[in-house]
């Protein structure tokens, strides 16, 4: 299999993340698509995604499967019982219903925020922004974490009693918010307490 991705950037970590916690690493080669030189603009690229984001699985037989989730879900069947995106159908409905609070919450409100109301990527990649969304968006990623400590003071993780990919996109999601100067507020302890523990995790470091 083939990962098209550009390192450090939130959405393929998650991916690495996905593929470490497997022990798909010897099974994946990594390539790198230059995001900040508009790589992922070019026809090349667009033909195995269309809409021109990192990261992009491609199988051995030439099929490409994008997006996060998707790609997740591909990877947590391919090697024994899934543990990333439940085995039981009320698992697996919590876990996607936490990923997608976390994702929209969270990670894509940091983005919006980073793209935006920052610089992000320089005028070249960022043709267009709208600063007031930005801060919106801002504000709507602080409300995440709130809700995320709240969460987390009664459960282990973000869906449950498990590791899950709603736990690998609020890595991204923190990671992300750390990165373009926006911390957790000191007073969410049991978010704190979570990030720090999950991080930990040998499978996480690795990735």
């Amino acid at each position: 299999m083939k990962i098209y991705e550009f390192e450090g950037f939130p959405n393929p970590a998650r991916v690495r993340m996905a593929v470490s916690e497997r022990g798909l690493q010897d099974s994946v080669e990594y390539i790198s698509v230059n995001v900040p030189a508009g790589e992922h603009r070019q026809p090349a690229f667009l033909k195995k995604n269309v809409s021109g984001t990192v990261p992009v699985l491609e199988l051995d037989d030439g099929t490409t499967i994008c997006e996060c989730t998707a790609i997740t879900e591909y990877l947590d069947h391919l090697n024994g019982a899934p543990s990333l995106t439940g085995a039981s159908p009320r698992e697996r409905g919590a876990i996607h219903m936490m990923q997608r609070r976390v994702e929209a919450g969270l990670l894509d409100a940091i983005g919006a925020y980073f793209h935006h109301a920052t610089v992000g990527l320089g005028p070249d990649i960022e043709t267009y922004q709208n600063p007031d969304w930005g801060q919106h968006q801002l504000a709507k990623a602080v409300a995440t974490m709130a809700y995320l400590d709240g969460v987390l003071e009664t459960t282990e993780y973000v869906a449950g009693d498990r590791f899950s990919m709603a736990d690998i996109t609020a890595i991204a999601g923190l990671g992300f918010a750390a990165a373009v100067g926006v911390s957790v507020d000191s007073a969410h302890t049991s978010l704190h307490a979570w990030h720090e523990r999950v991080q930990a995790r040998p499978t996480i470091a690795a990735a």
